[in-house]
């Protein structure tokens, strides 16, 4: 997985492709609840004014969105080439989808 997160960051962080990358791939930065380290992670996304979803794919083989389940948690995204903090909240719906939503604070 860290090879395509790896693919993932050169292109969004080049000349010719960055910007369209940008415009669907954020990077999602949080601690840890049970470890209280830094992660971050490339997630796509699709943003309403002051609301960003993100839709977990594979929510089973993934386990940073746990983070937010409950009362959610503190992050920042990288959006419009700046960091953004925001609040997270996890919900899985009855398919087992999982999505986090983020309501900006700034």
């Amino acid at each position: 997985m860290s090879r395509v997160n790896a693919l993932v960051l050169a292109l969004r962080a080049s000349r010719r492709w960055g910007g369209p990358v940008s415009r669907h791939i954020t990077i999602i930065t949080y601690t840890g609840r049970r470890s209280g380290r830094t992660f971050s992670t490339p997630v796509g996304y699709r943003r309403a004014g002051d609301t960003v979803t993100i839709g977990v794919r594979l929510p089973d083989a993934k386990s940073w969105w746990r983070n937010f389940t409950g009362d959610g948690g503190t992050v920042r995204l990288d959006l419009d080439g700046s960091g953004r903090t925001g609040h997270a909240t996890a919900h899985r719906d009855a398919k087992g989808r999982v999505t986090v939503t983020v309501r900006l604070a700034d």
